[in-house]
């Protein structure tokens, strides 16, 4: 594990390659070593496919707020439109405007069309991936819980035994706050923010969504709303988040799918 590796070499008081290779073989030798997960090449294909759609999402949102930027310095603002009638409602508005900013406007819209042409082709596989994959199915039984969330939370766990328990996967996903402990001083901080960044993103999005969104009721949105009146939005969304990571791993290591009652799953027990 290179963060566990670097900070044992960092003791050493002069860095060069002779002394890295001198610390390696020796933790080696040792077996103070923490071994890391390689994910298997289907995990691998789902974080490329995840990758390039996140890609080509941020660059046609970078054109759309490119565009709106240079024509508001000349007074001309777009007001509220849609995704796909975005390039349309963009070109009435410049009909009569200064033939400079509609050859500037042309180029960026094309740009942009192509841009999202490419999106709608990678978010179209990507939705098929996961409505063909039995795992990612029941993973969206969850409110809140939808095919990218879906995807890439399979894609980052890989193995699901790997864990020995449930709870430790949203230690792994940094949603665990960071614990400092020194004499007298014990407190805990803030999420350690540890594992893959695009995860944890989208589960605090399920759980936001859970909260504000989802209308159906469930146990865990009850948890989540009543977590959200005693300390505020932003860290029940992160709570919850780390409980639908845990809910997640053990729908996936049981075969079950998202009971949103404690009725149902006293029945189903019984």
């Amino acid at each position: 594990e290179a963060r566990h590796m670097a900070g044992a070499l960092s003791a050493m008081r002069n860095k060069t390659d002779r002394n890295d290779a001198r610390g390696l073989a020796h933790m080696m030798r040792t077996g103070w070593f923490r071994q890391v997960h390689v994910k298997s090449d289907e995990s691998h294909r789902m974080r490329v496919l995840l990758g390039n759609r996140r890609l080509l999402k941020r660059k046609f949102l970078d054109i759309e707020n490119a565009i709106r930027g240079t024509l508001k310095v000349f007074g001309v603002k777009l007001n509220k439109t849609t995704r796909g009638r975005f390039e349309q409602d963009l070109r009435d508005l410049l009909a009569d405007a200064d033939p400079m900013l509609q050859a500037l406007a042309d180029g960026m819209l094309r740009a942009r069309a192509t841009l999202f042409e490419e999106f709608q082709k990678c978010h179209k596989l990507l939705m098929d991936v996961a409505k063909d994959d039995e795992v990612c199915r029941r993973f969206m039984t969850v409110p809140g819980v939808g095919p990218v969330t879906a995807l890439s939370f399979k894609s980052c766990i890989d193995d699901p035994t790997r864990f020995r328990r449930s709870k430790t996967v949203g230690a792994h996903l940094g949603l665990t706050p960071k614990r400092y402990q020194s004499g007298t001083v014990d407190f805990n901080s803030r999420v350690s923010k540890c594992g893959d960044p695009e995860t944890r993103w989208l589960l605090v999005e399920a759980a936001n969504s859970m909260i504000t969104n989802v209308r159906s009721w469930s146990v865990l949105k009850a948890w989540g709303m009543a977590l959200q009146r005693r300390i505020g939005h932003r860290r029940a969304c992160v709570a919850l988040a780390r409980k639908l990571s845990v809910i997640l791993h053990r729908m996936w290591l049981d075969g079950s799918e998202f009971i949103a009652s404690r009725d149902g799953l006293q029945a189903r027990v019984g």
